[in-house]
């Protein structure tokens, strides 16, 4: 197994890039390798300087940074030797198995597009992210922001896509899957939600329970919850500054901790031909290496080929 990460990608890179990594490898299996994408000019220097043998990874060297606010798509096509470019080229042929990057994520949404490629029979790749549910356990809340309007075939999807990764990777026997709405009943919603429901009550394609709440969003009602990006990325960042006001406030809660996003890792783009994962820009050692790990799950779980199964037909 070959574990793509890209060393420039974020605001603290390449040094807080790099000690993900090692912390990584230190719980990595004999049979699971970190190739680290980047300037080896700048990434050697830190290994060494932290006693850790460079052997110990595999580098490919880069020339190019995708920078955070450059246009995702000119970026790809006009930084051929950009950390980004080259990992997506590497994970095409095969010689990674998947990707990772703290860097720009529209650049890391086209590349992954363009290079893997959407699974057939998908309308829109999407972004997910775990939620933390007060019983303890996580759930999953999806699009996340790859897709800020969405329509109802496209909502079905993204449950078919959150269950099998609910099951696969998160372990959760036969996921619940809740539809975000206004309202319980299932009358209640906009126009896109009215249209989803009964798609979605008709499907056996996943356990439907329904339409959920925002406030269900950290109970046991769905273990996944879909909704368009917009919404989607509105409750992250909102769900994100729980940790944050906590901290600025004084306050020691556990399950506010768990709002930390350094625990999780990533956000896996689901729907493409390879497992991807985009990482907060801030991301720190801890939120990296939780991405590698991420990365190994869903490489071992085979997620991506029991998507290309289930869509088939």
């Amino acid at each position: 197994m070959k574990i793509g990460l890209d060393i420039m990608g974020g605001d603290y890179a390449p040094k807080t890039i790099v000690l993900g990594a090692i912390a990584a490898y230190e719980k990595l299996n004999p049979n699971e390798h970190l190739v680290l994408i980047g300037d080896s000019n700048e990434i050697k220097p830190i290994l060494i300087e932290k006693g850790v043998n460079p052997d110990h990874f595999e580098f490919v060297h880069t020339t190019e940074v995708i920078g955070m606010g450059e246009h995702p798509t000119k970026a790809i096509v006009q930084k051929p030797n950009s950390s980004i470019s080259v990992g997506f080229n590497m994970l095409k042929n095969g010689e990674i198995d998947s990707f990772a990057s703290a860097g720009n994520s529209g650049a890391m949404l086209v590349g992954a597009v363009f290079s893997v490629k959407t699974i057939p029979g998908i309308i829109r790749p999407c972004l997910s992210t775990i939620v933390p549910k007060l019983s303890g356990g996580v759930g999953l809340l999806l699009d996340v922001g790859a897709n800020a309007d969405c329509k109802p075939d496209v909502l079905l999807q993204f449950g078919i896509l959150g269950s099998l990764y609910a099951e696969s990777v998160l372990q959760i026997n036969n996921p619940k899957v809740g539809l975000m709405n206004i309202g319980e009943e299932d009358e209640k919603g906009n126009m896109l939600s009215l249209a989803t429901f009964p798609l979605m009550k008709d499907t056996n394609l996943f356990n439907f329970i329904g339409n959920v709440e925002g406030r269900d969003l950290f109970n046991n009602k769905a273990d996944v919850i879909v909704c368009d990006g917009f919404t989607g990325n509105v409750m992250l960042k909102l769900a994100e500054s729980f940790y944050v006001l906590t901290i600025k406030k004084g306050l020691k809660d556990e399950f506010f901790d768990r709002f930390n996003y350094e625990q999780y890792g990533g956000s896996p783009i689901l729907g493409v031909n390879a497992p991807v994962i985009i990482g907060h820009g801030i991301s720190s050692a801890e939120a990296v290496k939780n991405m590698i790990f991420q990365s190994r799950d869903m490489i071992t779980s085979k997620l991506t080929e029991k998507i290309q199964s289930a869509f088939k037909n």
